[in-house]
Parts: structure tokens; sequence; C-alpha cells
């Protein structure tokens, strides 16, 4: 996923669901569940998809581990944090990998980043609202019930990528129907009482920032990934102290 060799591609579509050019997906796997240790002060669990695992970037540069490594610069010393995310899964997909994971630890800061997926497949918002409130109390329940410590974060717009231009969709399609996600999660996290970070406004400088953007010419550099963790520091590190 580190080279533009075979592009790793993000959403698998099947030929007999869609006539769409399906987006880059990754190959399963390595990156699914990422082993905690337990030399650290405070652990991390990450739930996502491909902008969680950090996709086409090195794994020091996606944002779970450029945000532990700023966490520690606040004097927060992060354990390795926990990922369950693998690059085109939905919000379904995400459900079906936590209940095989059989987790029973409780987390002291729990990420959520779900949905891209679902846009890009064309699947109902509604049907999003209600897993997404799921997901939402799942990693509730994670953190062990402490809403502080649950951090949502938007969904990013792919639209503005080299990729998507040659997409059945236009961009402000695209936008579009992002925002519209992003309306319903915020929502749903807001009434939750849970923190909600959007970075789909910073996501969409790309357009004009190709620095932003992975060697893939679709997910988001190491560069965009440090603005999402310098949103998300001072509220992650304000509830930790």
């Amino acid at each position: 996923m580190k080279t533009l060799n075979g592009i790793i591609l993000f959403s698998l579509l099947s030929s007999a669901c869609t006539k769409e050019k399906p987006m880059p997906i990754a190959e399963p796997a390595a990156n699914v569940f990422v082993t905690t240790n337990t030399t650290g002060s405070f652990t991390y669990l990450a739930l996502g998809d491909s902008y969680t695992i950090g996709e086409s970037v090195k794994q020091s540069e996606s944002f779970p581990y450029q945000l532990k490594d700023v966490l520690k610069t606040e004097g927060l010393t992060i354990e390795i944090p926990k990922i369950i995310a693998v690059t085109g899964w939905t919000t379904d997909e995400l459900q079906g990998a936590i209940k095989q994971a059989k987790i029973t630890q409780k987390y002291d800061i729990v990420t959520l980043l779900i949905g891209v997926n679902n846009q890009y497949r064309g699947y109902a918002i509604e049907t999003y609202k209600k897993e997404f409130s799921e997901l939402l109390q799942t990693a509730i329940d994670f953190s062990g019930g402490r809403k502080t410590r649950v951090f949502v974060i938007s969904i990013p717009d792919w639209g503005v990528t080299p990729f998507a231009k040659n997409g059945p969709k236009s961009a402000q399609t695209i936008a579009t129907e992002i925002d519209a996600f992003n309306t319903a999660a915020e929502k749903i996290t807001s009434d939750a009482g849970v923190s909600f970070t959007n970075i789909t406004t910073d996501s969409r400088m790309a357009a004009n920032d190709t620095s932003l953007i992975a060697e893939d010419g679709l997910h988001p550099s190491g560069k965009m990934y440090r603005n999402w963790v310098n949103a998300l520091t001072p509220k992650i590190s304000a509830a930790l102290k």
C-alpha cells in the first residue's frame, strides 16, 4: 500500500452490484487487528476503515499512530493502538469485525471514523444512521461508559482527489452526499453527548494541495492526517488530564 505499483484499492464493489469504477481496495489481513502492548499509561482503540489504518502511508503516519506520538509530547503516554479497521469496510462490516474480535477490555480512548464506503456504494442513509448509532454505543461501551473518552471523526471528502475525477459522480455530488452522511453522524454523536471533530473542510483543501494526498491519488497523506491529529489533540488531552 505504500507504492503506486498495483494501487491498493479503497472499496471493493463487485461487478454484480455496480457498474461504477471500483475504488482501490486493500488486501485483507495485515492491519485488521493490531495487538496492544501493556507498557503504556493509557489504552487506545481505533475503529474505522482505510482512513484509520492509514491506507497508502506508513503506519507511523496514520492518524492513530501520529496521535499517540503527539499526545506523548503533551506528557500523555499512550499504548500502541488497538486497531479494528480494513480498507473498504462499511458500518455493517465494522460491526461484524467487532463481534468477531470478542473484545472484553475497556479503553481509555476510543475513536470512530466510518461511513465513506456506505456513501460510495450508494447505501441508504437511514441504514447508516441505524448502524452508526449502534457503533457509537459500542464505542461508548468500550470506553467503560465514559462518553468524554470517545471521539468521532467526520468522513473526509474523497471527491477532491485525482481518483474521483474519472468516476461517474461529480465532485459536487460526492460533496453533497458526504455532507449528508456527516450531518447525520454529527447529530447522532451530539445527541449522545460525544465529541465530534469535523475534518471534512480540511480534507477539501486537497483540491489545491496535492501534498495532502497519498501516492495512490485517493487517500490522505501523512500531512493531512497530522492536521486531523492537531484538531483531536486538545480534546483528547483535556479528557485525559
